[in-house]
């Protein structure tokens, strides 16, 4: 999480960090507004403002708030102003169904129509399924064959999963507990229930090691997961890819709808994957 030390400066420095003064002055000249006028505007000082811009004073989160209201800031650009005062923003939850998104989950399935037949899915922020490629459907009808695929809405059910009941091999459990890693932080970073209880679910599963805290701390995180599959009775490895689809710069870990696609290529690229034109699924939309 993106923190700024509008106090000290970016660098532990004594030079001030005028990070947030140089938003706000970029702003208020957009708008064409003069120090006095946002003062007013704002019912303080001029020399407040002034203070603000010039990295002598540091602005409380209601201070934030308010000039981004009197500026008219859209979403985007009030939590930029938030992250450069030191505040961590909250991005208003949208419907990813609704009917102003059409657009967008056009473009979902397209984008995973392209990547057939290399199984993908498109997920939201705590892993719930929203949309699945012909290559998913295909690809875990063949590695799962026991269980209802119609019936899972998670993406992390299946990731997770161990139809062996067997131990697991080290590269397996490593993405496992890295993912767990990443899951825990952005649960206490955003205080965010719903990602803790997806944690705790996880993580008492029976083939997840009881110390798995210190396991991942001892990883670093990966761009990329190796991951061993069994299809048709023969461990195949695969790369899982996550691509964040949303806004860019700064601010695009919070843009809503926060969406990801996973798509898993096969390590050994003479591994031949097919899909049939008869696959049904809830979650396939075309």
């Amino acid at each position: 999480m993106l923190m700024t030390d509008v106090k000290t400066g970016q660098n532990g420095s004594d030079k001030p960090d005028v990070v947030f003064g140089q938003l706000l002055k970029f702003w208020r000249g957009v708008h064409g507004l003069s120090q006095e006028s946002l003062a007013l505007s704002l019912d303080a000082s001029t020399r407040h403002i002034s203070f603000l811009e010039n990295g002598r004073a540091s602005p409380s989160k209601a201070m934030v708030e308010s000039i981004a209201e009197v500026l008219e800031l859209g979403e985007r650009d009030r939590c930029h102003l938030l992250l450069s005062a030191g505040y961590k923003p909250v991005a208003k939850p949208v419907d990813f169904y609704a009917p102003e998104y059409k657009w967008l989950r056009k473009a979902m399935m397209l984008s995973l129509k392209a990547q057939d037949p290399y199984p993908a899915t498109l997920m939201d922020s705590y892993g719930k399924l929203l949309m699945v490629n012909k290559g998913w459907v295909q690809f875990f009808q063949n590695a799962c064959p026991d269980i209802e695929l119609d019936s899972v809405i998670n993406h992390y059910d299946l990731i997770f999963l161990n139809p062996s009941k067997q131990e697991l091999m080290p590269v397996k459990e490593n993405a496992l507990v890295l993912m767990l890693m990443s899951l825990q932080q952005e649960a206490i970073l955003n205080q965010d229930k719903r990602v803790q209880t997806l944690v705790d679910r996880l993580s008492a599963l029976p083939q997840i090691p009881k110390d798995w805290q210190k396991r991942a701390a001892k990883l670093e995180p990966m761009a990329s997961f190796r991951i061993p599959v069994v299809i048709d009775g023969k461990e195949q490895s695969f790369f899982s890819v996550n691509q964040n689809v949303g806004e860019m710069g700064p601010t695009g870990y919070i843009s809503e709808p926060r969406l990801v696609i996973n798509t898993l290529y096969p390590e050994d690229e003479s591994l031949v994957l097919e899909v049939s034109d008869a696959l049904q699924h809830p979650l396939l939309p075309y």
